[in-house]
């Protein structure tokens, strides 16, 4: 099978909005695939390579981009080959650059212009091609003609959507998959809703929980040895030495449990996301001390326990950690809910987890069985620059770079603007014809083109309201804070237009971290 093919496929499903269509793409790659590039080709469409780390970046990748090829001839297993070179100098000393710039160099060298542009995208982990794990796993159930609940819990058991996809297609041992204490499963998901009422009205009695501003940790024993898991599988118990200990303290025999790790200031409050993502880096300091709480027990004492309902669950769990249950109340009243909600963010957390007390654990697509509630702040910012979009919105300017008011001049200009994040979420079809015509004509230079991507960058007069769940310390943009989950609202235009000088500041997003944090 030919990259080309891969590539056609991804191609089909980002040029659709429809699900089905998506769908029925892939799975068509899928029927088509031999079943042991099955999982090179997940991975490359979800940009997530299955060798993990391969140690490539923007820096490596922008001194290796070379003339495409004028014709296709990459196979998948050319690919996969690379990769697996690439995943093999990972940390191999001194040298490791220099040899993944030369695997780099020959691999995109054979490859044409558009399999260049996948392979970037796709080792960047920025292919947005709409074709999201809940798409690969529907797709995988239709080309094997199984039921997609079916390969959903194959997949959430075996933690790893490509042998999920080449046990379906081949029928090996898919009917045997189950839970297995030291093989890290997929996370059961939440969807979303504006206030804890709402989520209640969506989930009846509920757990109502803290939602904690922290890491994700799946934690398995396994014989009396620890590991840990994040939520994307990666196993970093080497990093988290105070919670293996902790776990290693628990009552019982072999346990699987699903929690949250976090650092907390002096005063006990939450200290932001960053701080706890710190220890989590590939140069992690030990200076914060992890806390952690649990609020799910998937396996114990030989039981499994996935398919139980999250009420016995809970008690369960309770009897194993202690107090180091995620604080909450099983209740069905939205006063009490609502309450709960409260004294979480005052304690410095995200929200709550509302949780339908007679639900099992199930990953996949994001069910109504569990839904987060998180306040949204909106903010009026400035348009920077954005960039040319690929995919179905190849010839749109699409991503936004967006910039907080400097008023005192601490990064330039007084009065000028700090960039603080970019979005590329929420933005309809017509809002994206609107910027595509509208922002070359206040353009102050750009990089690239439509075809080979770049931006265009303009004078600082666009405000958009933006909505965000808050903001982290970052060293990437200059004001030291970058937006969590930003996405557009609205452009203030027309009747809501609002001059730059009016938009909100660098200090005012500053604000939003905790005081120490401050940069």
């Amino acid at each position: 099978m030919t990259l080309t093919d891969v590539v056609g496929a991804a191609a089909t499903a980002a040029a659709t909005s429809s699900r089905l269509a998506k769908v029925a793409a892939l799975a068509e790659l899928f029927r088509g695939l031999p079943p042991d590039q099955v999982p090179t080709a997940i991975g490359l469409l979800l940009g997530k390579p299955r060798q993990g780390r391969t140690g490539v970046g923007w820096r490596t990748l922008d001194g290796v981009r070379p003339e495409p090829a004028p014709t296709a001839s990459l196979q998948l297993a050319d690919v996969d080959a690379a990769l697996d070179r690439l995943a093999a100098a990972v940390g191999s000393g001194s040298g490791s650059t220099t040899v993944r710039a030369t695997v780099l160099r020959d691999l995109l060298t054979r490859a044409t212009s558009d399999e260049q542009d996948f392979l970037v995208r796709s080792l960047l982990g920025d292919v947005r091609t709409g074709a999201l794990e809940g798409v690969v796993l529907d797709a995988i159930a239709a080309a094997a003609g199984r039921p997609a609940t079916a390969v959903r819990r194959a997949a959430m058991l075996t933690g790893d959507l490509g042998e999920t996809a080449r046990r379906a297609l081949t029928g090996d041992g898919f009917d045997d998959v189950g839970l297995t204490p030291g093989i890290p499963v997929l996370p059961m998901l939440a969807s979303t809703a504006a206030s804890p009422t709402a989520a209640l009205e969506i989930t009846g009695e509920a757990s109502v929980e803290f939602k904690l501003d922290g890491a994700r940790l799946q934690i398995h024993r396994v014989g009396g040895v620890v590991s840990a898991f994040t939520r994307t599988l990666a196993d970093v118990t080497a990093r988290v030495p105070e919670v293996v200990e902790l776990v290693g303290g628990f009552p019982g025999g072999d346990l699987i449990l699903d929690g949250e790790t976090l650092t907390l200031g002096e005063d006990g409050r939450a200290r932001p996301f960053a701080d706890t993502m710190s220890r989590f880096g590939a140069r992690s300091a030990r200076q914060a001390q992890l806390s952690v709480w649990f609020f799910d027990l998937l396996h114990a004492g030989g039981v499994d326990l996935i398919d139980e309902p999250l009420r016995r669950r809970r008690a369960e769990l309770e009897a194993v950690v202690g107090d180091r249950v995620v604080p909450g109340v099983i209740t069905a009243d939205p006063a009490a809910a609502e309450q709960l909600f409260g004294r979480a963010l005052a304690a410095g957390h995200e929200g709550v987890l509302v949780k339908a007390v007679d639900s099992v654990y199930a990953a996949g697509r994001r069910g109504k069985s569990w839904v987060k509630v998180k306040p949204v702040h909106t903010y009026d910012l400035v348009v920077l620059a954005a960039e040319w979009g690929y995919g179905r919105r190849t010839g749109w300017l699409s991503n936004l770079h967006l910039g907080a008011r400097d008023p005192d001049g601490e990064f330039g200009e007084p009065g000028g603007f700090v960039m603080v994040g970019k979005t590329f979420k929420g933005l309809t079809d017509d809002i994206l014809r609107w910027q595509t015509e509208f922002f070359p004509t206040i353009e102050s230079r750009r990089t690239g083109s439509a075809d080979s991507g770049g931006a265009v960058f303009v004078e600082p007069t666009t405000v958009v309201e933006i909505a965000i769940d808050g903001v982290q310390r970052s060293s990437r943009y200059p004001g030291g804070v970058a937006l969590r989950f930003a996405r557009v609202k609205s452009y203030r235009l027309g009747d809501t237009a609002k001059p730059a000088e009016q938009t909100d500041t660098i200090d005012t997003l500053r604000a939003l971290l905790a005081p120490d944090s401050t940069p």
